[in-house]
C-alpha cells in the first residue's frame, strides 16, 4: 500500500510540473495546462478514495498515537 501511495504522489507532482511547464511555454493560449491540472485533481481524488478504502478494509492499520 505504501508503494501505491508514493507512486500516486510522484505522478501528482509530475502532473503539477507539466502544468507549470505548459503554462510558461504556451503563455495561456492552449488548454494543455487545464488538462494537466484536471489530471492532477483526478489523481488526488483517486488517491484519497484509495486511502479511505484501504483504511476501511484494514490495509492501513490504526495508529497507536
Amino acid at each position: 500500500m505504501r508503494l501505491v501511495v508514493v507512486a500516486f504522489l510522484a505522478i501528482i507532482v509530475l502532473s503539477l510540473g507539466s502544468a507549470m511547464f505548459y503554462l510558461i511555454r504556451d503563455k495561456g493560449k492552449s488548454d494543455r495546462t487545464v488538462k494537466a491540472l484536471t489530471v492532477r485533481v483526478v489523481l488526488s481524488v483517486t488517491l484519497f478514495v484509495l486511502l479511505m478504502l484501504g483504511y476501511y478494509f484494514g490495509l492501513i492499520p490504526k495508529s497507536g498515537l
